[in-house]
């Protein structure tokens, strides 16, 4: 074997081992194992999936804000107003938002949740419900793949996925698309 096909196969092993590797790094979550992960909204709130409150996360890029609309008008048909469930949006930005701009990025999420909390905030006072609507409504923007990571999914893919987490970070659900009602709120059910 001359040098040149000792090396050709060396850089043939280092690539298999780092493919390798890299879809090691993506282990999916399963449900039923205990998963205490941590998150930082654009309020910069700390958020735990084991702080004794339900925890639905949807995951979502950019496109798939029809989506993340849909599981937020489903859980607020369950549980509209429960403070033991909360729903946190992740947007993964794919890793496609340069450091400058991230600043700006977090405001325009800040400035639409604002919007989003004046009208929650009607429904709230129709039902007799005495906090500030924009406390509940919480939105991780993921710059860099690192809360993503955390739910084994790859931060540059577009992949949605919606996770339900009971209060001790139970993994309890995990779909691939938008959830039924039904499966939404059986899943919601067994977390409490």
């Amino acid at each position: 074997m001359n040098r040149h096909d000792f090396r050709t196969r060396c850089q043939y092993l280092f690539l298999a081992l780092a493919l390798t590797a890299i879809s090691a790094g993506a282990v999916q979550l399963r449900v039923g194992n205990n998963y205490p992960l941590t998150f930082t909204d654009v309020d910069r709130h700390n958020f735990s999936t084991a702080d004794g409150h339900v925890t639905i996360i949807s995951v979502v890029a950019r496109r798939d804000e029809a989506k993340a609309q849909s599981v937020g008008d489903r859980v607020s048909q369950i549980s509209f107003g429960d403070p033991k469930i909360r729903l946190i949006t992740l947007v993964n930005f794919q890793q496609n938002i340069i450091l400058p701009f991230r600043g700006m990025v977090s405001a325009v999420i800040q400035h639409r949740l604002d919007l989003e909390a004046k009208e929650v905030q009607k429904s709230y006072a129709e039902r007799h419900i005495n906090r500030n609507a924009r406390d509940d409504i919480f939105v991780v923007a993921d710059f860099d793949g690192k809360a993503v990571s955390q739910l084994g999914i790859n931060p540059t893919s577009a992949e949605f996925a919606v996770f339900i987490f009971d209060g001790y970070g139970r993994l309890v659900r995990r779909w691939s698309d938008v959830p039924s009602q039904e499966a939404l709120a059986q899943a919601i059910k067994e977390a409490r």
